[in-house]
């Protein structure tokens, strides 16, 4: 459904997948890779950008080698592990000449961007408080998502970072103090990585946050109360179905195709030099926060950023 970009070659790491692959699409033929010999997609003309959606901890290593090869670059959030490996993303891409882009599609889909409108341009005055969750019940303990060395953590790096990025972006601020709680029921299948998450968050204004994730229940909420009013989405996170109110009334937005809008943004940021909300210190903003959540598990205590 995209306007401006199309499938122009895989990567795999197995070749039944790239034989189902090109059967569907016989343009594929000559633009087939895998994961030795990546790096040949620097002479493959057809190949602009990069869309890495491997697991976590492969983002930076294939984000470094795509714009190495000379191709721009939409790594799926979250960016990276961490903060410092976020940066050498940026500084990979950047001497290159390359753009990075990261993978937020909501700030694509009519109802959150509403939402931050009504934040950022203070339509009902002042941020004052926002409430943002999103969980569900994960399945497979057997899955990359549950093994740290590959997801980086649990939740907050799958779904928590929606929450994140919500009061991020409805308040319009980065936070100045972050406060955390974890709380574990499956010690077995949450041995590597995080269950649940809570966490406070605090705004140069003075507007709070309180946000939470968790693998173990389904929530999925964004609630922001300003001077004189207040926004609601719910469910406010997923693909399809994403409904919202305000104070003044519900929201009347079509659904539409967030991952089809946000390639097509993306596509002609590009052709166009034009600049971008979903763009790599975007994702930089993002893990700082995560490590600072992180680190006040560790401490106990409130962390500054």
């Amino acid at each position: 459904e995209t306007m401006h970009c199309k499938l122009a070659g895989i990567v795999t790491g197995t070749p039944s997948k790239a034989a189902t692959w090109q059967e569907r699409h016989p343009e594929l033929d000559g633009h087939v890779y895998d994961y030795e010999n990546f790096d040949r997609i620097a002479g493959d003309d057809a190949i602009d950008i990069v869309y890495v959606v491997l697991p976590n901890s492969m983002h930076a290593e294939y984000t470094i080698r795509a714009a190495k090869a000379g191709k721009h670059v939409i790594c799926e959030k979250p960016m990276a592990v961490s903060a410092t490996e976020a940066q050498t993303m940026i500084d990979a891409c950047e001497a290159a000449d390359r753009r990075l882009f990261i993978g937020y599609r909501l700030h694509y889909e009519p109802h959150n961007l509403e939402a931050m409108r009504i934040g950022q341009e203070e339509v009902f005055g002042k941020m004052k408080y926002v409430q943002s969750a999103f969980g569900f019940r994960i399945g497979n303990p057997n899955q990359w998502r549950l093994k740290k060395a590959l997801s980086g953590g649990g939740a907050l790096m799958d779904v928590g970072i929606y929450a994140l990025q919500a009061a991020r972006y409805v308040t319009g601020e980065e936070p100045v103090s972050v406060t955390a709680q974890e709380v574990k029921t499956d010690l077995e299948k949450f041995a590597e990585v995080d269950e649940t998450i809570t966490w406070q968050m605090t705004f140069p204004s003075g507007c709070i946050a309180t946000c939470a994730t968790t693998y173990a229940a389904r929530e999925e909420r964004l609630f922001a109360a300003a001077e004189n009013g207040w926004l609601e989405l719910r469910p406010a996170y997923i693909y399809n179905g994403i409904a919202g109110r305000t104070s003044q009334g519900p929201m009347d937005f079509p659904e539409v195709n967030q991952q089809a809008l946000h390639m097509d943004g993306v596509a002609d940021s590009i052709i166009n030099g034009s600049d971008t909300t979903v763009g790599g210190y975007e994702g930089l903003r993002d893990m700082q926060a995560i490590d600072a959540i992180y680190e006040s598990i560790r401490a106990g205590a409130a962390v500054v950023l």
